[in-house]
């Protein structure tokens, strides 16, 4: 009885370190706002990341960073790295909107809603309403399903984005390939073909800067190369990496440095 109850208070212990332990924020403020979505037909969260050191209003560069399948506006506001990475760019850091997609819209207009709707005509201006963000300075980046949907967002609003980034995007060649519940039919993978689109088209990320980055283990590694075969052959302005690593927390943990400094220096050259 008594090794049981203190393996069970070293548990709680261990846990207390990591799980409840408070994240540092590094003087971040992070603000949480619920969107009634008339594009989706619910409520959604939306959590925003405002720095320590901050531009003033109508000045704020921002950067919308979508999750990734079965996440939700408060699955990176728990990972300190991306407090700390804020931190380091000082005042050109950007302000972080990170709106709640669902377990696997994809961030696209479809059946069970208009999710692209939904980022481009409720969240982005309701962040620049209520935090005085600069409407010339946006650039939109994700995670895996996130990826996609950033990709696929400014590929549908040329000249709304200084840069898009997709971190191991979930891309794909063709509908049959797909994950399901990503798509509605054939017909909705083709008006979302983000890699299609890019095919012999120089125009497709016109005054973009694009950003693609993937483990060397990852299983979408096969699709996210042959995107950046194509940008690369129509001459886009592209980073793109290569790193060791799977589709993972722990991968996009070690990166987040690297995405923000992306952003950052991105934003701070729009036209």
């Amino acid at each position: 009885m008594v090794l049981a109850l203190l393996a069970i208070v070293a548990v709680y212990l261990a846990l207390s370190a990591t799980v409840f332990a408070p994240v540092n924020e590094y003087g971040a403020r992070v603000i949480h706002l619920n969107v009634h979505s008339q594009a989706v037909g619910r409520q959604l969260g939306v959590s925003v990341v405002v720095p320590a050191k901050s531009k003033r209003r109508g000045e704020r560069p921002l950067l919308v960073f979508l999750h990734g399948r079965g996440g939700s506006d408060e699955t990176f506001t728990g990972n300190e790295v991306v407090f700390e990475g804020l931190a380091k760019l000082g005042r050109r850091a950007p302000i972080v909107a990170f709106p709640d997609g669902g377990d696997h819209s994809y961030w696209h207009d479809r059946r069970e809603g208009k999710w692209g709707r939904y980022v481009m005509r409720e969240v982005i201006p309701t962040v620049e309403k209520r935090f005085g963000t600069d409407p010339h300075a946006v650039a939109i980046g994700g995670i895996s399903m996130g990826g996609f949907g950033a990709y696929d967002l400014a590929l549908l609003h040329p000249h709304h984005f200084c840069a898009v980034g997709g971190h191991s995007p979930a891309l794909w060649f063709d509908g049959g390939e797909t994950a399901p519940g990503a798509f509605d039919s054939a017909a909705d993978f083709d008006r979302n073909d983000v890699v299609g689109k890019v095919r012999g088209n120089p125009e497709a990320f016109a005054g973009m800067r694009v950003w693609n980055d993937y483990g060397d283990v990852d299983p979408f590694r096969v699709y996210d190369e042959g995107f950046v075969d194509y940008l690369e052959a129509d001459g886009a302005d592209l980073s793109a990496h290569s790193w060791s690593g799977g589709h993972d927390g722990a991968y996009w943990s070690r990166h987040w440095p690297a995405y923000l400094r992306f952003y950052a220096n991105s934003l701070a050259n729009c036209d």
